[in-house]
């Protein structure tokens, strides 16, 4: 959808002549009160749930949490997915013409912020003549734009649903984006972002920063069942059980996962989005303008809260999510928190671990019924 009003953004700079990209399932209600907001993660879309017709491998990426008769169910909600500023799968982004100078933005694309995303999801709402979201909800990334949601247009949102997330990124999260980046923007192939002049890709720095990330998203148990210590099966032939002592080749399994993980997502990925996604990410923290104090900044929000974590997501832990209820608890809100024992890691949020889908299912539940009164 185009919008051409300027979206003023937190840097002081402002995007005009932009599009938003984004799918809808279900149909809303006559009184517009059952719809549902998606909110995305770092390398996620629009395309939340679904197959498109005729197309292989094309499954929304929450597709087990969301349509007919799953816990967020598209026989009775409206959910909306959309695609962020600044990414790669439709909406405006790195790769598309700036109007102010007819040249693709590349690296001059403006930054962007989880607060300038929400507003401009709003902005997607107003066209569609949605005044009030049933819920909202997002898990990683995804979750700190639904609990932003409730800070920024708290009389728009009835139920925030937050999986999976924090209310800022740790030293130790921050400095894993940081050598992500510095993969990508020390790539000879980068050109300091205006690479699709010179008709290339950086695909070694997307590789690596892609390994990186994987690695942070999976639980060293997951790790070990999956891989543990295997060799390649060609290891295992050429050696007859013995390591080759190679410094070049792949021996072990889970480094031909992660190769293979790297090689993928350079192939969809754009470099300059990975960036600015991961830059929102760090930047992310309500509580800064109130002096660190989290409380004071969540005493804004005024909707019902589900907070989901998983025991073993390290990149953002249990403690994280119950630093959230505690601050909503403190403001007297009504907040639901599930810390599920999940072996999976980070990635638990995306997984159909029957408890989880338990939760989120009981809790649209009860908001359908609400809804339907």
């Amino acid at each position: 959808m185009p919008f051409a009003a300027a979206l003023p953004l937190q840097s002081g700079a402002a995007i005009r002549d932009y599009s938003l990209s984004f799918e809808t399932y279900g149909r809303l209600n006559a009184k517009k009160s059952n719809a549902v907001l998606i909110c995305h993660a770092l390398n996620a879309s629009h395309h939340v749930a679904g197959v498109y017709l005729g197309q292989d491998k094309s499954e929304g990426w929450w597709d087990n949490m969301i349509g007919p008769g799953k816990p967020l169910d598209t026989d009775k909600f409206f959910v909306i997915g959309v695609n962020n500023l600044g990414s790669c799968f439709g909406s405006t982004g790195p790769m598309h013409v700036n109007p102010d100078t007819g040249r693709v933005y590349g690296a001059d694309f403006p930054v962007v912020t989880v607060e300038d995303w929400v507003n401009a999801q709003a902005r997607l709402l107003d066209a569609l003549g949605i005044q009030t979201l049933a819920a909202v909800m997002g898990g990683s990334l995804g979750g700190m734009q639904a609990l932003s949601w409730a800070l920024q247009y708290p009389d728009r949102v009835r139920h925030a649903v937050v999986v999976a997330s924090a209310p800022n990124l740790t030293a130790e999260n921050i400095a894993f984006n940081e050598v992500a980046r510095r993969a990508i923007t020390t790539d000879p192939d980068f050109h300091d972002g205006h690479f699709y002049q010179h008709g290339v890709i950086p695909k070694r720095g997307l590789r690596i920063a892609r390994m990186i990330g994987h690695i942070t998203y999976l639980s060293d148990d997951v790790m070990n069942e999956k891989f543990g210590r295997q060799l390649r099966e060609s290891v295992r032939r050429e050696g007859a059980g013995d390591y080759l002592f190679s410094t070049q080749e792949v021996e072990f399994q889970i480094e031909s996962y992660l190769r293979y993980q790297g090689d993928k997502f350079a192939e969809y990925f754009d470099a300059n989005t990975y960036l600015l996604i991961t830059r929102a990410l760090d930047y992310f923290d309500p509580a800064r303008t109130y002096g660190g104090d989290l409380s004071q900044a969540l005493a804004r929000a005024n909707c019902k809260f589900l907070l989901v974590s998983f025991t073993t997501d390290w990149r953002f832990s249990p403690k994280r999510s119950r630093e959230i209820v505690k601050a909503l608890l403190d403001n007297r809100c009504d907040v639901s928190y599930a810390e599920i024992d999940a072996p999976h890691g980070h990635d638990a949020f995306l997984l159909d671990d029957p408890r989880y889908m338990g939760v989120v299912r009981s809790y649209f539940d009860g908001i359908a019924k609400a809804v339907a009164a």
